[in-house]
């Protein structure tokens, strides 16, 4: 670390302690030639998630979109907002966890419907109606009958 007093490139760490619950470490360190002291602040370097929309638009990734969307697919269902809450947390961990910094929201769409299928059915179906664009009747049947068929 340069010192930001005289420039020279050498110091020592005297204290380091957490700081905003967790998110960073602060430093006090010394210079190791004018002997003055400054407070350094390291926190881990975050790249956002990008979605990459229908249109080909971009736009950071937003996990309120997914809850909103769920909370309506959920509505009048036996789904707690724990559960809610649980499976969108699975499926931005596995986003993040992922190496990729880009992510299309059929992707994302597709990894929703997967986890809300285990979790409630109807929801699944009502959600894949959105999500899918049912255009008529018979696409709707059609789904029904891919999930029955499953079973």
């Amino acid at each position: 670390m340069k010192c930001p007093y005289c420039g020279y490139e050498d110091d020592r760490v005297i204290d380091s302690r957490p700081t905003e619950e967790g998110a960073a470490i602060r430093r006090r360190r010394e210079c190791s030639k004018c002997l003055r002291r400054y407070t350094t602040y390291e926190k881990v370097e975050s790249v956002p998630l990008m979605v990459i929309k229908k249109d080909k638009t971009r736009q950071p990734f937003n996990r309120e979109k997914i809850i909103n969307g769920l909370l309506r697919a959920c509505e009048k269902r036996p789904v707690s907002i724990d559960d809610v809450e649980k499976l969108v947390n699975e499926i931005e961990s596995q986003l993040y966890n992922s190496l990729q910094r880009e992510v299309t929201t059929k992707d994302i769409g597709e990894m929703v419907m997967m986890k809300l299928k285990n979790l409630d059915e109807v929801a699944y179906v009502r959600f894949a109606s959105v999500y899918r664009q049912f255009k008529d009747i018979n696409t709707f049947m059609d789904e029904l009958r891919k999930l029955l068929n499953e079973k």
